[in-house]
């Protein structure tokens, strides 16, 4: 089989590249560069993407014996990841960075691309698998929990189930990664891995905003109204935010306040008491549904929802699919227990023990009872 691998610079892909030339497979090297000043997207083992990354992918190309070249993305990373994070955060959302380029860069542009040059598939570096089932390939958890990515590739969509190979889905850690990597000769076994969001390498995600959105001074309300103090813009805000509130004032119980929500068109944050973030019904959109022999019954039961990328999964006591394969596609779950901090723009994925069944953007939630408090 024809194979085009990813290679980031890191050593999981470097390792991922390795194992595919190892099963048989005819391997081609790509390295996507994503950054239009690259030169200023590492400091540490903080982003990616940079010069320095692509000298590795280089060598470790090299040392694994493949072909290599290197893809200019930057202007579909721009268009596609940077400017829709920072259009979320106006609209009052919480994206994940890390699923849009899933989505957009490296299951739809370098798969279109490899099938355009005659691949059979793509190969990366995630920690998940491939199984093959009675109805075709599934997604399912990496066997190593810690580093799980199957949260962030739900939204590859059922046909790249046929065009992907993962091979690190069965290793058992990260330590035996760089082993593996160390036993090929691979530069990068001691890399550090990046980590925070690619394009913004000092972590400041504040400070980045601020560059984009400017500052728009608001309120800082109760949800009954009340005002409590000011901001300098919604967007520096996300739900279940503790800190740096900046309010002053204490709770008339001394119990610390929560962010609730944001309101975009008031350019209000409300904050309140913890139990106030508590919801049991998320509604999602843009829905991709993986399993079509699974239709999400969840008294069948095993039904799970995850709304982070290492967070804890949550029971699902029921899941409605509503226009199923159509472009308004949906997914309204009930949690058979509440989840606290559940944020409009997140991905909730839904699994079936440790298959991956489909995926979704969090439009609403809402929660059996709720009341006001201050």
């Amino acid at each position: 089989m024809r194979v085009l691998a990813a290679l980031s610079g890191g050593v999981d892909s470097a390792v991922a590249a390795a194992k595919a030339v190892e099963a048989g497979h005819d391997v081609v090297g790509v390295h996507m560069a994503l950054s239009s000043q690259p030169a200023q997207c590492r400091i540490g083992s903080r982003g990616c993407c940079s010069v320095e990354d692509a000298g590795d992918a280089a060598r470790a190309a090299e040392t694994i014996g493949i072909p290599f070249y290197v893809w200019d993305l930057a202007e579909e990373f721009e268009q596609t990841v940077i400017t829709d994070f920072i259009a979320q955060y106006r609209a009052g959302r919480t994206p994940n960075p890390c699923v849009r380029c899933n989505e957009f860069v490296k299951f739809r542009e370098l798969a279109d691309r490899a099938r355009a040059l005659g691949f059979d598939a793509v190969c990366t570096g995630h920690y998940a698998a491939i199984v093959e089932g009675e109805q075709g390939p599934e997604l399912h958890r990496g066997a190593d929990a810690a580093k799980d990515q199957s949260y962030v590739l739900a939204v590859m969509g059922p046909d790249e189930l046929r065009r992907v190979v993962l091979p690190l889905g069965e290793a058992p850690s990260k330590a035996w990664v760089r082993a593996e990597a160390e036993r090929l000769g691979l530069g990068v076994s001691d890399k550090p891995d990046s980590y925070d969001i690619c394009f913004i390498p000092d972590g400041d995600t504040q400070g980045f905003l601020r560059a984009h959105l400017g500052s728009a001074e608001g309120e800082i309300v109760t949800p009954d109204g009340r005002v409590l103090g000011r901001h300098g813009g919604y967007w520096n805000y996300t739900v279940g935010q503790r800190k740096g509130l900046g309010i002053g004032v204490p709770a008339p119980d001394g119990r610390p306040r929560y962010v609730l929500e944001t309101r975009p068109e008031t350019n209000q944050v409300v904050v309140g008491a913890r139990e106030l973030l508590t919801v049991d019904r998320i509604e999602c959109s843009d829905a991709v549904w993986l399993a079509p022999d699974d239709p999400g019954d969840a008294a069948s039961g095993g039904l799970f929802a995850q709304f982070r990328a290492h967070g804890r999964p949550v029971p699902v006591a029921s899941l409605v699919r509503e226009a199923p394969g159509g472009a308004g596609a949906r997914i309204v779950v009930g949690l058979a227990e509440a989840a606290r901090g559940v944020a409009r723009g997140q991905s909730l994925v839904v699994y079936r023990g440790d298959r991956v069944l489909g995926e979704g953007t969090i439009d609403a939630t809402s929660r059996a009872g709720a009341a006001l408090a201050s």
